[in-house]
């Protein structure tokens, strides 16, 4: 048995591993999250007290994380400012948060020699034509497009020199797009889902002919307990199940999934900066860890997140008209 520290953990993808872990090892659980407006602590709701407990509290917070990571066996990092829509309009909190936080835990880290495992996301490379044949893989050269994506970039790149500089015990890992339940319904997939709840045409940002290459939060949490147990230190490993789809496609599965036309959505102003392509060559954690995912099938595990959203409304509801005012005074 471990006690994990895990930062962000009532966000989406944290508690979704927070989930995973107390279900599929014995390890103790300490969350860390600001409760920013995308953390929710409902999202840990029901889960074993004797196996948890939840701080509330800053990444950047320097005597609050030596005292947590003092205690701790292992650090997994998933605390981000991680909206691209939000870092465009206002950079400062993802400095805040991404670098400085990320720099608080990597000095934390390296007083009390415990290891850590920092999550990144495949947007850091920036973006591949629509045409390309190739994926992202751990030799794609960095080239971050947003205020967020850059900043994502730098908290990797401290993690490596804190490695090579100072022996801190850590790996890196760069998902691609995550879907399922406890996601804000400011993001893509859960937004349209729930905008078909409440009888609101879905919104595709321009031809909507982006590509993103999904993977459903459960599977990203078993990659990265696979990293932290058999990964191997100072490496980075990319973490994806397959699933490119353009935007497009999405909604338009979505709208079959809920009993509604192919053409019943709007199309919006396109976002500034809009990546095209999003594509991860996952071999690596595959071949030299064994990972597989549960969910290869994108239809198979939409279904499973559409019925979760129908099912758990009280979760999302209260978010729901101030995200959709948000928008609505973009034009989105």
């Amino acid at each position: 048995m471990k006690h994990l520290l895990i930062t962000g953990g009532a966000g989406f993808i944290g508690s979704n591993f927070v989930r995973h872990v107390l279900a599929h090892t014995d390890h103790y659980v300490t969350v860390l999250d600001a409760l920013t407006y995308a953390g929710n602590q409902d999202s840990l709701a029901g889960l074993d007290e004797a196996r948890m407990r939840f701080v509330h509290g800053s990444i950047a917070d320097s005597e609050l994380v030596d005292t947590l990571v003092g205690d701790a066996d292992v650090i997994v990092h998933f605390a981000a400012e991680s909206h691209n829509d939000n870092s465009l309009h206002d950079p400062r909190p993802f400095l805040d948060t991404n670098i400085v936080g990320t720099y608080v835990l990597l000095e934390a880290a390296r007083k009390h020699d415990v290891r850590l495992h920092h999550v990144s996301t495949d947007e850091v490379y920036g973006d591949l034509e629509l045409d390309d044949p190739l994926r992202f893989s751990e030799h794609t050269p960095y080239n971050p497009s947003s205020p967020y994506s850059a900043t994502k970039a730098g908290s990797d790149m401290l993690v490596r020199a804190w490695v090579r500089s100072f022996g801190v015990r850590a790996t890196i890992s760069n998902c691609s797009n995550n879907y399922g339940p406890y996601q804000h319904v400011e993001k893509f997939i859960p937004r349209q889902i729930t905008n078909v709840i409440r009888g609101i045409r879905p919104k595709l940002y321009g031809a909507g002919l982006n590509v993103r290459d999904w993977i459903h939060a459960d599977d990203h949490s078993s990659a990265v307990l696979t990293i932290i147990d058999n990964g191997q230190i100072g490496e980075t490993y990319l973490i994806g199940a397959d699933g490119e789809k353009n935007n497009k496609a999405v909604v338009e599965m979505i709208l079959a999934e809920m009993g509604q036309g192919p053409d019943a959505y709007d199309h919006v102003t396109d976002r500034a900066g809009h990546d095209l392509r999003y594509a991860i060559d996952a071999t690596r954690l595959r071949t030299e860890l064994g990972w597989q995912p549960r969910f290869p099938d994108f239809a198979a595990g939409l279904r499973d997140t559409i019925a979760w959203y129908r099912e758990h409304e009280e979760w999302w509801a209260p978010a729901k008209d101030a995200t959709e005012a948000f928008y609505a005074r973009r034009g989105q």
